[in-house]
């Protein structure tokens, strides 16, 4: 399957082959923001977000398709050390953030706050707070960052690291009502964590531990969490991706600690070598339709900041792939979806802070066109 640029990069990437070097706009992305970071609203358009020290950037498509966009919105929410992102069936886009207040003396003040945008483009809701699963300030202060999943029956579940490094859940039951946090147990868990919500509305908690990986499901959707049998595999610090490749079936994602090469596992399965040499940072993942074939894309940035790009038949990585260089760098984990088109799109921050897309082109396979700075 080829993958790669329709032709070489070109015009404001170009010559050093970064994604810019400039840096004076009023408001710079400086930091990541975890989960798809990409989505498309229910009016088609894609809009991308991203983080500086004083709160949320927002650039959305003017129309459904490109190319131009609008942007970037800025949306203050002080305070914040870690902000993630969930979208639900219905096309709302959750926002989950760890919130860090500094009193002054002493420990800060630490939550974990949510508020959703409903509509493409429009303001954001106030950011509630769900509070903290710890009530003394210095194991409040030890919680780990929020990921966040909705089902499509649009409830919302919040998951944190604790302070003794299992898992807590906090989630809106019924009538809208948060529910209490839940100890779903787990020890010496990661900050980084896979939520996949599957078709069905079940959802699935993948979190790297030592020497071994927490997973918890459910029976049923909107039902109880169980922690079923850990997997016993090394996974890199800095992320894991899941992707339902099949009914009710995840493909795990993650960086090999021992040879530094990306693999892939489905559960029962033996783990399969992907190549690529990622640096610290979650792969991305989508599945598309490419040439009539259901394909599972992978992007991620490599040692040096290069974005690599690859493509192969769902749950076929064993027919092998090849990782082909997009001609960009980001210090940012890369972001994937697809237009009202189905096309594939390809999102960047550089390192100028501004955002960069590629979109799929017209020639066959995944053919990309240089990354253009919005």
């Amino acid at each position: 399957m080829r993958v790669g640029s329709g032709r070489a990069a070109q015009g404001k990437a170009s010559g050093t082959g970064a994604l810019g070097n400039a840096g004076n706009e009023q408001w710079e992305a400086e930091s990541p923001v975890g989960g798809r970071w990409l989505v498309r609203g229910k009016d088609g358009r894609l809009t991308a977000y991203a983080r500086n020290r004083e709160g949320l950037l927002r650039w959305t498509e003017e129309r459904p398709g490109g190319p131009r966009w609008q942007g970037p919105d800025f949306i203050p929410v002080p305070d914040l050390t870690h902000l993630g992102i969930a979208q639900g069936a219905d096309s709302y886009v959750h926002f989950f953030g760890r919130r860090s207040v500094d009193k002054g003396e002493g420990l800060p003040a630490v939550d974990i706050v949510h508020a959703i945008q409903y509509q493409t483009g429009r303001p954001v809701t106030s950011w509630r707070s769900l509070g903290n699963p710890h009530k003394d300030a210095e194991r409040a202060a030890r919680i780990g960052p929020p990921a966040g999943a909705v089902t499509p029956a649009g409830a919302v579940n919040v998951f944190v690291r604790n302070a003794g490094g299992g898992m807590m859940l906090r989630r809106e039951g019924k009538s809208a009502k948060w529910e209490a946090w839940t100890d779903l147990k787990g020890s010496l868990a990661q900050d980084t964590m896979a939520v996949s919500v599957a078709e069905s509305g079940r959802i699935e908690l993948l979190v790297p531990g030592s020497g071994q990986a927490m997973r918890w499901t459910q029976p049923e959707a909107d039902g109880a969490f169980e922690k079923v049998q850990n997997i016993p595999v090394e996974i890199a610090p800095g992320g894991v991706a899941a992707l339902e490749t099949a009914p009710g079936r995840n493909t795990f994602y993650w960086t090999d600690p021992t040879t530094g090469g990306i693999v892939a596992q489905r559960l029962g399965t033996p783990v399969i070598p992907l190549g690529g040499t990622p640096a610290e940072g979650p792969i991305t993942v989508l599945r598309a339709v490419l040439d009539g074939y259901d394909c599972t894309i992978l992007a991620h940035r490599d040692l040096d900041g290069h974005v690599m790009l690859a493509a192969c038949g769902t749950e076929n990585e064993g027919g092998g792939l090849w990782w082909s260089p997009t001609g960009e760098r980001t210090a940012a984990t890369p972001a994937l979806a697809l237009d009202v088109h189905g096309r594939v799109v390809l999102a960047m921050i550089g390192a100028d802070g501004r955002l960069y897309v590629a979109r799929q082109n017209r020639e066959p396979g995944l053919a990309m066109d240089p990354a253009e700075r919005v």
